[in-house]
């Protein structure tokens, strides 16, 4: 497998059921201990008993427990920000450092330190730091600083041009994020394709943050900052008031709604392009074109098959950017359903906006289960690529010759770690719907009621996203005309 990481589940729901299944994320044909249907029957009683057990159990008054903080260190002002602006330097160097290896050094990837530090340290390892220490990329975030560095030498430079149109919400964050995924997946992310999208993405947020400002920008337009910003919110630790606070872990989630339509946009697209990655080199998604679109393409247009393969790849991408919508097409329709069991007299854009942040640890769980190998298997290659980060046979600090080999994981662990995370992130959600309910409907029974149509769309969620973990991945994306 390459370097992947994610977000961020969004390809239609096609066949459910398979048996003699290949797990794809081994990359080696892999015969699961029992038949699928017995795992996806499993975890999908056992989300519908934690339903049971949490509608019986969880009242209002038990879930405003859940609000408390208790406050375990309080900072020195001075101590404080010396730190963060420690981190903060560290940030930069690290994005210039990054930059720099990927435009000049080596192009061979595993020689350059750009590849590995992005997509495996910063897209990943930082996104599953985030997740248990808080939102700690809003204080040291390399662009926002660089940023303030020059506002601090030329006052004014990032004072607002335009006023940030209320409409515009999270679009600019989501249209970026469209794009980084497109570049995850089909754009070979070669070390200078990293260089390359950094420098670019670079002056688009100093472009953003001088015609906004700071504030609207980085909270609306930055991709990176919105993202961990809500991956935060799952985390046990806030910092808050210079002091940092102990909670239960996913309150954040509870503590207020998506302010936005584009939000749930967004958190929608962090389940679909994880679960688009997870099915679209798999054999039933590539044969939905070959067996199925390309005969009758073939039957209107005489063209030479080439021709065709260039259709199938915009058809790829298509799919990509159509998942979100197709996801949101899919909620609303349960939203509505919600509406219709509690005769209450919100809106469903107002429902669905309610419960956007139940969704989020699915969408952490799914990147995590698809990707959460690579940590082991390329992580430790940064001991021998710190000291030639260039790849120019630099031994810097003395660990270029360092061997690392990577640990590679049974596959039979892989795939049980990657059952019980679903499970676990889907009864969390399932919990967490539950006790926004308690907030949103008067009555409790109303509340229970509210959820019935939540749990049916997170028992088909488990069941979907387990599929896609079981499918094979195709001998290639591209196949002759004729093949099965």
């Amino acid at each position: 497998m390459s370097f992947k990481q994610g977000r961020i589940v969004g390809a239609p729901l096609v066949a459910l059921f398979c048996s003699n299944a290949a797990a794809h994320s081994f990359g080696n044909i892999y015969t699961l201990p029992i038949p699928f249907w017995m795992y996806a029957f499993s975890a999908s009683a056992a989300l519908v008993l934690s339903f049971v057990v949490v509608g019986y159990f969880v009242s209002a008054k038990s879930a405003a427990r859940n609000f408390r903080t208790f406050d375990l260190v309080a900072f020195d002002a001075g101590a404080e920000r010396g730190v963060v602006a420690a981190l903060q330097a560290l940030s930069v160097l690290a994005l210039l450092l990054t930059v720099l290896a990927g435009l000049f050094g080596t192009n061979n990837p595993f020689a350059n330190f750009s590849v590995t530090f992005f997509w495996i340290f910063f897209v990943l390892g930082f996104t599953y730091l985030t997740a248990l220490v808080g939102d700690l990329y809003s204080a040291i975030n390399p662009w926002r600083t660089l940023c303030d560095w020059v506002e601090r030498l030329r006052p004014g430079s990032f004072r607002p041009r335009l006023a940030y149109p209320a409409w515009l919400g999270y679009y600019p964050a989501l249209a970026l994020y469209m794009a980084f995924i497109w570049l995850e997946l089909f754009g070979q992310a070669s070390p200078r394709g990293v260089g390359l999208f950094l420098a670019a993405y670079s002056v688009i947020n100093v472009l953003g943050a001088a015609l906004f400002g700071l504030e609207a920008w980085f909270r609306h337009g930055e991709l990176f900052a919105v993202v961990l910003r809500l991956i935060g919110k799952i985390a046990p630790f806030e910092c808050k008031a210079g002091k940092i606070r102990l909670r239960q872990p996913f309150v954040g989630l509870l503590l207020e709604p998506a302010d936005h339509f584009s939000l749930l946009l967004l958190v929608l697209f962090m389940l679909s392009s994880t679960a688009f990655d997870g099915v679209h080199q798999t054999l039933p998604w590539v044969s939905v074109f070959w067996k199925w679109i390309y005969p009758l393409l073939t039957a209107m247009i005489e063209q030479p098959y080439l021709f065709f393969v260039d259709i199938y790849y915009y058809w790829q991408w298509a799919m990509l950017f159509v998942s979100p919508f197709f996801y949101l097409a899919i909620y609303l329709l349960f939203v509505w359903l919600m509406k219709l069991a509690t005769g209450s007299p919100r809106s469903v854009r107002d429902l669905a906006l309610q419960f956007t942040f139940a969704l989020i640890p699915i969408a952490f769980v799914y990147n995590v289960t698809h990707y959460f190998t690579l940590l082991f298997s390329q992580a430790p290659a940064v001991v021998a690529l710190i000291s030639d980060p260039f790849g120019f046979g630099w031994n810097l600090f003395g660990t270029a010759r360092v061997s690392s080999p990577p640990v590679i994981l049974s596959a039979d662990f892989v795939w049980h770690a990657q059952v019980a995370l679903i499970l676990v992130g889907h009864v969390v959600s399932v919990y967490l719907a539950h006790a926004q309910a308690l907030q949103i409907f008067p009555r409790e029974k109303q509340a229970v009621w509210s959820q019935l149509p939540m749990l049916t769309l997170m028992v088909l969620f488990t069941t979907v996203g387990l599929w896609i973990l079981s499918l094979p991945i195709a001998g290639g994306q591209v196949q002759a005309p004729g093949s099965s």
